[in-house]
């Protein structure tokens, strides 16, 4: 059986086979999304189904009932609030990883039956700035490329992104086109020295938010230069007399744009001479770009230089936006954002007249919902007064995250559909229902290419678990639309969606699959991977668009718009302890979102297990900090502990925290409580990636290592948990308690023997004569090889192996290099000192690390130079 993976906007296929009983995953080789490549997350899928505190049955108030209840309960609320205070009084917040069939019942549900346009989706956090940009400069939110264009590009330029983490399978085929031919040449633009950065031909280092200023100075160099193209801008394009006067300005010399990026002028006018010589050039953006209070403004910078050179829907040649999710772009086609309609369609009077006259509905929205910021801003103020949350986490996902957590404890009727009731935002619930996983759903998703893929159910519900658009469906035949919600599958869904984009489409939408709407159910089944548009036009798809330079405005041309640099809005930062830095949030290679799918897969935490706050040397040495201290990040909003790195690809006075630690693995770890709720104007996508902070050391009396099932008999003031193989580990740390008090508070609580150690000492809780759990306390937690400690649970207590033990754990972990094959650095200085493998292929037929992803070659290549060269020393 052919389905897609669930994680990021790639869109990898994913071949599974039952044998031996067992079920069995494999990239899918025909998939032309990733020919048969998967990253550590895609391929630990079937891992991620051994769920902890599975959701499996309706929940109301912490009570188990039926459906049937939960949806009548539903009812019941829904309209009365529906009647007390009308339908903006309701909202539904969706999620990217959501089937299009299910974003799009629940569009025609609210904003078609209900009358409500409250209805957002976390695509909002990541992918709206993108849509903006595409609407002003090409009439629709249109992607012109596909992923072949990467291995035909001759310069590709990455900007906003660290693919090699967030995208690992694209970027690999970046690697291999360039393996194939040298001279492909890379630019990375991104304030941090990224994986991605470090195999950059050119790494531009700009300082945090002046992208606009480095396009618009690359748009001005082209003007001077006479190196744009006239005649493809006199067919194809409008606004360049605007264009020309804003670029007259001094601020866009390369001379001011340098200084304003904070860059060499030797490395910026590097960068623009390559794109003015590069006509295959193919620049790749994503939430560095979005996540800004100007992101539209950044992403309509990259395009103009993309319109003026005319380099668009040509192979290897455009500007391409990198989804986040697998599928935002899947809810954009439906209207899944609170901005738009379904079927690409806006909230124009005629628009609004054909979707109801499709409907057939009897209460259509005729403006814009609250955008995502704005939507949770009115739950708090009880303005919203009932709210269904489904698939999504915006206790932890949204800015202001301790305000968003005090709207969600108000509302008054709470509903959240999810796999686990242990998010953040299930734990406020009122009514808790059980949602369909990956390998248990079915239906279809677009990747960032437009290509419509479909995923299918290869398990069994469990329980009484239950497709999110069944639940949607299911209200809103007992809200008394009955034939309108009468679906019975997927298939029926989607055949209206198709037909939805056609219905009296002249061209005048570029987004149209009317040729899949009458697909028979058995054809709907059997759907391989297509490109949309799939119409009369183009009945096999199409690869890429604009090739012809009609774009979908009225006058079929494209729009340059006039951009002037705006200044990252950022609180001012009152004087206090600690050392004030400027933070960055983003992803980890082997995480997903707030990790209610991949923080329960031991060995997708292993490169990564604790909240690291990274910072550069200077101020690491400004606090007297080493690496591993506890410290504190603080600003007006909130307050997070986080461990400290060191990353020496930052820029000094700047810091990054992952936005992946949630109130479910860290007590005080949540990056998003730092985040002041700033948003893009036009967009509504908050500014994630910058915040003021302090930075101070946590002074502790005590730290320490749990290992066991469950929770700890103590937590202490601070804590991060991690699962393992077997059981779990914790850290745990205190500033309120002597270490003798925590042993004598431990000694109370069960049969514990405790061991000496140096600087600490060791408990360990017999049941039965077995270890049950083990507690290390110290004044400052130790290199520890954890998974050795571990498997010391359930053995009988015995002194000679229980040394033994701890001796070998005590001697040292290793990092994870290679999460693939699960490759630490002592495994491959091994190989290079020890047996004598001094380059790549060697390591890769050993070890086999770097031989699939290839986000870990970079960190292999730095082992090889050190170590052959420590060796022949």
């Amino acid at each position: 059986m052919k389905t897609t993976c669930a994680y990021c906007g790639v869109g990898c296929g994913i071949s599974i086979r039952h044998q031996a009983g067992e079920w069995q995953l494999a990239g899918d080789d025909s998939h032309p999304a990733n020919g048969g490549a998967l990253c550590v997350k895609g391929a630990s899928l079937l891992e991620s189904l051994a769920f902890p505190e599975r959701l499996l049955y309706p929940r109301h108030q912490g009570r188990r009932i039926g459906w049937d209840q939960a949806l009548d309960l539903m009812a019941e609320r829904f309209g009365k609030v529906l009647a007390e205070s009308g339908p903006h009084a309701i909202g539904i917040y969706l999620s990217g990883q959501l089937t299009t069939e299910d974003y799009y019942v629940a569009n025609k549900l609210m904003k078609g039956y209900l009358g409500s346009a409250n209805v957002d989706t976390n695509s909002r956090l990541c992918m709206s700035s993108a849509v903006v940009a595409q609407q002003r400069a090409f009439g629709e939110d249109l992607v012109p490329a596909c992923y072949e264009d990467l291995g035909l590009a001759d310069l590709i330029v990455i900007t906003g992104a660290n693919t090699a983490w967030t995208h690992p399978v694209l970027f690999r085929r970046i690697q291999q086109a360039r393996s194939r031919r040298p001279e492909l040449k890379l630019v990375v633009m991104d304030p941090r020295r990224t994986m991605t950065a470090e195999q950059a031909d050119l790494h531009l280092p700009l300082r945090p938010g002046s992208d606009v200023a480095l396009w618009n100075g690359l748009c001005r160099y082209l003007v001077d230069q006479g190196l744009w193209d006239k005649e493809y801008v006199a067919a194809h394009v409008s606004g360049m007399a605007q264009l020309t006067e804003t670029l007259a300005d001094p601020a866009w010399t390369p001379e001011a744009v340098a200084l304003c990026c904070d860059l060499p002028l030797t490395d910026l006018l590097g960068f623009y001479r390559l794109f003015a010589r590069h006509p295959r050039t193919l620049s790749l953006y994503c939430q560095g770009i979005n996540q800004s209070n100007q992101g539209s403004d950044k992403a309509n910078a990259i395009i103009n230089a993309h319109l003026l050179t005319g380099r668009i829907g040509k192979p290897g040649a455009s500007p391409f936006s990198l989804t986040g999710q697998p599928n935002a772009m899947g809810g954009r086609e439906v209207g899944g954002l609170a901005t738009q309609l379904a079927a690409h369609m806006g909230f124009g009077e005629a628009e609004c007249d054909r979707l109801q006259r499709f409907w057939g509905s009897p209460h259509m929205v005729t403006g814009p919902g609250l955008k995502a910021v704005d939507l949770f801003e009115a739950v708090h103020s009880g303005q919203i007064r009932a709210l269904w949350v489904l698939g999504s986490n915006p206790a932890a996902s949204l800015p202001d995250g301790d305000r968003v957590r005090e709207a969600l404890a108000r509302c008054e009727f709470l509903v959240v559909s999810d796999l686990t009731a242990l998010t953040d935002t299930a734990r406020h619930a009122s009514l808790l229902l059980p949602a369909l996983g990956w390998g248990e759903k079915s239906g279809t998703v677009t990747n960032s290419e437009r290509c419509i893929s479909r995923q299918r159910a290869f398990l069994a519900p469990p329980g009484e678990a239950r497709p999110d658009w069944w639940a949607l469906a299911s209200l809103g035949r007992r809200l008394g639309f009955e034939e309108a919600f009468a679906f019975s599958d997927e298939h029926a869904i989607f055949s209206e969606h198709a037909a939805l984009s056609g219905f009296e489409n002249r061209g005048s939408r570029r987004f149209d699959i009317s040729g899949l709407a009458r697909l028979t159910p058995a054809e709907f089944e059997d759907l391989a991977p297509i490109r949309w548009p799939v119409n009369e036009a183009h009945p096999h798809g199409c690869d890429r668009l604009f090739g012809d330079g009609r774009f979908a405005t009225a006058d079929g041309r494209a729009r340059l718009l006039p951009l002037r640099q705006r200044d990252p809005e950022l609180a001012p930062m009152a004087s206090g302890e600690g050392t004030p830095l400027l933070l960055n949030s983003g992803r980890l290679r082997d995480q997903w979102h707030t990790m209610t799918r991949s923080g329960h897969v031991p060995r997708l935490l292993e490169a990564e297990p604790w909240p690291r706050v990274l910072v550069g040397p200077a101020s690491l040495l400004s606090q007297g900090l080493a690496v591993g201290d506890l410290v504190r990040l603080e600003n007006d909003r909130g307050q997070v502990r986080a461990l400290v790195g060191l990353d020496e690809g930052l820029r000094e006075g700047e810091a990054f925290l992952p936005m992946h630690w949630t109130d479910s693995q860290c007590s005080q770890g949540a990056v998003n409580r730092l985040l002041a709720p700033v948003t893009d104007p036009l967009s509504g996508q908050p500014m994630f990636k910058q915040a003021r902070v302090q930075m101070a050391a946590q002074p502790t009396r005590w730290q320490g290592i749990w290992l066991g099932e469950g929770a700890p008999a103590l937590r202490g003031d601070w804590w991060a948990r991690r699962p393992l193989a077997e059981g779990e580990c914790w850290l745990l740390a205190s500033w309120s308690e002597e270490m003798s008090a925590c042993w004598q508070r431990l000694a109370r609580s069960g049969h514990w023997l405790r061991l000496p150690l140096k600087g600490g000492w060791l408990a360990i809780s017999l049941a039965q004569g077995r270890i049950q759990s083990l507690l290390l306390v110290a004044e400052r937690w130790p290199a520890l090889r954890v998974e050795l400690l571990a498997s010391l649970l359930s053995l009988p207590l015995q002194a000679g192996g229980l040394s033994q033990t701890l001796s070998d754990a005590f001697a040292g972990d290793s990092r994870l290099v290679c999460s693939c094959f699960r490759v630490t650095e002592a495994r491959i200085v091994s190989a290079i000192r020890e047996q004598g493998v001094n380059e790549l292929a060697g390591l890769q037929g050993l070890l086999k690390c770097g031989s699939n992803c290839g986000t870990c070659l970079p960190e292999i290549d730095k082992l090889l130079i050190q170590h052959r060269f420590l060796e022949s020393a």
